[in-house]
């Protein structure tokens, strides 16, 4: 069995050390949290199951490293602490683990990502003998794996757009929410998210990384953001209200151009209401969805709805991320340290999981 630690316990941890829990070649040996009032707590409640698993959370990093782990799942909040996510990550590698993140977004499309995230993951790997699989949580197969399959469908193709299409209301993370995203914000407000070049930052690994495996040369990268305001005052369940006036809907684009054209496009549309822009694209249920669209002959596409913790649109989401970073474990355990990427690691069937039961 390979020994897993799973390393943060919000929206992606929970998910997380269920489906290492689930998996026939996992077992999980810690969970690692950051919050003092998580630590001491079994990791079966933390994750939302109804029975212990026996582990115990605990802050001891350097006690849970020192035990050599054959995995990491890292799913600490990359989106506002970049720097520390790297020095954790690579304390792990370096540590001889494998580790799978969703948290650094430039090393998406590793080969050309920046030397100052690269650099530090090599000498780690070099120093460690572990490796690395970064993949997005919005969620990365989305944006890589399946619209390439479904691309070699067609008989021509024009255009790949990838959509993520969801209601926030639900979203346990305030922070995220308003802060990143700007959803109840001022509409002469920032948000971190459409600031110039963050989305590019985020999302350009993945358009650089389709447009790799296409054997396209982009010509650039460019974005596009439309805002909207709330016409009244809604209240959420988990994070309050939302005054009316201020920012409840976003859209934006990162356009991969090839030939003048923008040819490779990752879309959001994100709400905090589905009263908010109702003429942009929604969801079928309203909730959430990921939709993959291929513009060419003949037009295709796919749409994608996974619910988890109840009916919850973005916890399925995240559920799908991490089921690909934790099905890729043991495929990266047998292969050589490295950092990886999604056109390296398979996409497999669910060996040994069909007919498991997870209470």
């Amino acid at each position: 069995m390979i020994s897993t630690v799973v390393w943060g316990t919000g929206n992606v941890g929970r998910a997380a050390i269920r489906a290492v829990e689930a998996h026939p070649a996992l077992t999980l040996t810690a969970v690692l949290v950051h919050n003092p009032d998580k630590t001491g707590r079994d990791a079966g409640e933390l994750a939302g199951l109804e029975r212990p698993l026996g582990v115990t959370a605990t802050d001891g990093i350097e006690a849970v490293l020192a035990a050599r782990p054959d995995a990491v799942v890292y799913a600490a909040s990359g989106d506002i602490r970049p720097d520390d996510a790297l020095a954790d990550i690579t304390r792990a590698i370096r540590a001889g683990a494998v580790v799978v993140s969703p948290a650094l977004y430039p090393l998406y499309d590793q080969r050309n990502a920046p030397p100052e995230f690269r650099d530090p993951v090599l000498a780690a790997v070099e120093a460690g003998g572990g490796s690395l699989f970064a993949s997005g949580v919005d969620p990365g197969w989305g944006n890589d794996v399946l619209p390439l399959l479904i691309s070699g469908l067609g008989t021509t193709v024009d255009a790949i757009r990838c959509q993520e299409i969801f209601d926030y209301s639900t979203y346990d993370q305030p922070d995220s929410v308003r802060l990143l995203v700007g959803m109840g914000q001022p509409m002469d407000f920032e948000p971190m998210m459409l600031m110039p070049s963050v989305p590019t930052m985020v999302w350009g690994g993945q358009i650089r990384l389709m447009a790799r495996a296409l054997g396209v040369e982009l010509d650039e990268i460019r974005e596009t953001s439309e805002r909207r305001a709330l016409d009244a005052t809604v209240t959420t369940r988990t994070m309050g209200a939302f005054e009316a006036g201020t920012q409840g809907a976003i859209r934006f684009e990162v356009q991969g151009v090839v030939g003048g054209e923008p040819r490779i496009v990752i879309e959001h549309v994100t709400r905090i209401h589905p009263s908010c822009a109702p003429d942009w694209p929604a969801p079928p249920d309203g909730a959430g969805a990921h939709r993959v669209i291929i513009e060419g002959r003949p037009r295709i596409e796919v749409t994608v709805e996974a619910t988890d913790e109840g009916e919850n649109r973005s916890a399925g989401g995240n559920a799908t991320a991490v089921g690909r970073l934790v099905g890729a474990i043991d495929w990266l355990m047998e292969a050589e340290p490295g950092i990886y990427d999604a056109l390296d690691v398979p996409l497999r069937p669910a060996v040994g999981k069909l007919g498991r039961k997870q209470s």
